[in-house]
């Protein structure tokens, strides 16, 4: 075990997350914002809101991409959390399809135990318990509820070495862990990646999928950075990072989820040889100049520039009169709409499927209500801003079948409006 610490203490960020140096290096302030998914009621419109830094740094030792201010999980991941991931019928399909992929993949034996770590409602495991395992998560917001109502058993909690040991008592060890869009939100790493070796059998795999910095600067996905996400992972991180523990990055591989992501595979021990897949993609890395100042100077230019440019458009729209929407209202809406100061005044409402739990309540910092997206059909708005336009195709896809007529302005990587 390294003397490096991966646990890091609440408030500013003043060392590395990764390396624990000091040398951090300032790219972009995006200003002070409120937890992006503590959306508000009608009630709580006049009373105040936290907000906090939201500051993006490099690591001038090890290359890190990191935020500079670490918000309490108790406060990002409250009780009431209003995201499941079932919601998104791309997404939901990309999680039970890379859960059975795992099982075939990594010879899994379909008689043992599957964990994922921050399960959500449930629908990661859904696919390990299509092909016959076991299956047990670990989440600590009330969308544990939803999962246990729909057959997957789920702990409330936040998971540590402490509650792996119970569960260790209780179920065994696991053949498999997954730790999908959460592995960059823990602020005690070191602790979740001991209980993880703890849990898992000697020959286990780790499996982790997070947001890829890769696809974030080619994408320009500045709105992917929020309180949630403390770090962005490169290949380069995640091996270090792993070379810490009792792991070894063994494999690794692309996935679109979230707009681009990296799902890396880490095996339990240390006698284990790199896949040539794993290579070529850290190789790529260095290819695309992830790790030179420049890129990063280069991508705060872009961000600055779709800010500029959406907000002259929105502008020029609403002077000719025209009506604008919102569709969709992911976490990342949290930061391009308080980062573009877009209210009510610009956008009058964000249309959410009538399942998703936001609608009825109140975006934080802005104060843009979300309504069921049955408004939008009906008013049939000029213009509507897609706000969750990492997964624009198959929404419009759905949009137009079911009769929407709105011009839609797609604000990232580039602006662009779509008849």
């Amino acid at each position: 075990m390294t003397e490096i610490s991966h646990d890091i203490p609440l408030g500013r960020q003043d060392v590395c997350q990764l390396c624990n140096k000091p040398d951090l290096k300032f790219i972009m302030d995006l200003g002070h914002n409120p937890p992006c998914d503590s959306l508000l009621t009608i009630e709580e419109l006049d009373q105040p809101e936290s907000s906090y830094p939201l500051q993006l740094y490099m690591c001038g030792d090890c290359d890190h991409i990191q935020i500079n201010y670490a918000v309490a999980p108790e406060i990002l991941f409250h009780k009431e959390y209003p995201y499941k991931s079932g919601i998104t019928e791309t997404l939901a399909n990309n999680l039970k399809n890379g859960a059975k992929k795992f099982v075939k993949d990594l010879s899994i034996n379909k008689s043992g135990l599957a964990i994922d770590i921050g399960s959500n409602d449930g629908t990661f495991l859904k696919g390990f318990k299509e092909t016959g395992m076991s299956v047990l998560g670990i989440e600590p917001t009330d969308i544990a509820k939803i999962a246990e109502s729909d057959g997957i058993p789920t702990i409330q909690e936040f998971f540590s070495e402490k509650v792996a040991i119970e569960i260790e008592k209780k179920y065994g060890k696991a053949e498999i862990i997954t730790a999908a869009n959460m592995f960059a939100h823990i602020p005690n790493l070191g602790d979740l990646i001991q209980g993880a070796s703890r849990l898992l059998n000697e020959d286990g795999f780790f499996v982790t999928e997070s947001h890829y910095l890769l696809d974030i600067i080619e994408t320009v996905q500045f709105d992917s950075i929020y309180h949630e996400h403390l770090k962005y992972y490169s290949l380069k991180d995640l091996d270090f990072l792993f070379s810490c523990y009792d792991f070894t990055l063994v494999d690794a591989e692309k996935i679109p989820n979230y707009g681009g992501s990296i799902r890396a595979y880490a095996k339990k021990g240390k006698d284990h040889q790199k896949s040539e897949r794993l290579l070529g993609l850290m190789d790529l890395e260095h290819q695309a100049n992830l790790f030179d100042w420049e890129t990063w100077m280069s991508f705060k230019t872009k961000v600055l520039k779709a800010r500029a440019d959406c907000r002259k458009l929105i502008s020029q729209l609403l002077d000719e009169g025209k009506r604008i929407c919102a569709i969709g209202c992911p976490g990342r809406s949290s930061t391009l709409l308080n980062y573009y100061g877009l209210s009510p005044n610009e956008i009058e409402y964000i249309a959410e499927q009538s399942t998703c739990l936001k609608v009825g309540m109140y975006c934080a910092g802005q104060h843009i209500p979300v309504v069921d997206e049955q408004r939008m059909f009906d008013e049939q708005p000029e213009f509507a801003l897609m706000l969750s336009w990492h997964y624009s195709e198959p929404i419009i896809k759905k949009l137009r079948e079911k009769g929407l007529k709105s011009k839609i302005i797609i604000p990232l990587p580039e602006l662009k409006i779509v008849d």
